[in-house]
């Protein structure tokens, strides 16, 4: 499929995807959230995919929403703008729940929206001068759309502090409220991810999928539901062909079949 804002690259069982609106530091308009939405659901369908690294063209990551879409919005109706953040949150959603992980690979600044998108990836690697914010009451706005993905990384108390203020903090900041997941110098960063991608290369994709899912069914479920859900899990996992064959290479010490 071809973007007009979007650039791909698959090496293998890895896609490359970059946002290309460097003009504007990769901003969010209503064009690039509908071809990320198309990117996500065509990627979910793909099962020989089995990881994508998400970052941004020219000096940032993503700088949030376009001042022009921003513009339009203006005169955009209540119901309007409902249609408007529906769209955009279905598609941050896409991502979220992409059957394989999600490596950011985040430089230079990921504010508003950008701090929203580096939240849906499983994996967060940043160069050590990245800046993030999540800006939107600064401009008399919400960070609504991306809360119950940054909620879930950096948590409450965290949320309280940046999402009343909007101030911008570093990425060691980033880090430690576990927003992201390795800080490194910015001319290590393809070196970082490309550890991240031999690791999950190493694991079954099955498997990597039925984790993921299992981290949303199981978080803040009462512990009484949990143990039934926990059980089928790991149950269903181990009879399936995927875990039969980990467990009988591991069993009998060789590697398993889809790392060859």
């Amino acid at each position: 499929m071809t973007y007009r804002h979007l650039l791909t690259r698959r090496e293998g069982a890895i896609e490359y995807l970059t946002l290309n609106r460097p003009d504007v530091r990769n901003a969010f308009n209503d064009e690039v959230v509908a071809e990320l939405a198309a990117w996500a659901a065509t990627a979910a369908a793909d099962r020989s995919l089995r990881a994508a690294v998400v970052s941004g063209a020219g000096a940032t990551f993503c700088a949030g929403a376009d001042v022009a879409w921003m513009a339009r919005t203006i005169d955009y109706t209540e119901e309007q703008n409902v249609q408007d953040a529906i769209a955009m949150s279905r598609m941050f959603r896409a991502l979220d729940t992409l059957p394989v992980p999600l490596i950011g690979r985040v430089h230079g600044a990921a504010l508003g929206g950008g701090a929203g998108l580096a939240a849906t990836c499983d994996i967060v690697v940043a160069g050590d001068q990245a800046i993030f914010g999540f800006t939107e009451v600064k401009l008399g706005l919400l960070p609504a759309v991306i809360s119950p993905f940054a909620l879930a990384k950096i948590g409450r108390s965290a949320a309280r502090e940046l999402f009343l203020t909007g101030s911008r903090f570093s990425a060691q900041r980033a880090h430690a409220i576990g927003l992201v997941h390795r800080v490194v110098p910015e001319a290590e960063l393809d070196t970082a991810v490309a550890g991240y991608i031999a690791d999950i290369l190493g694991a079954g994709r099955e498997a990597v999928a039925a984790a993921k899912s299992m981290i949303v069914d199981v978080w803040s479920k009462p512990s009484e539901d949990v143990t039934r859900i926990t059980a089928h899990a790991i149950a269903a996992q181990r009879t399936s062909a995927e875990g039969q064959e980990g467990l009988r290479a591991f069993l009998e010490k060789r590697n398993p079949a889809w790392t060859r």
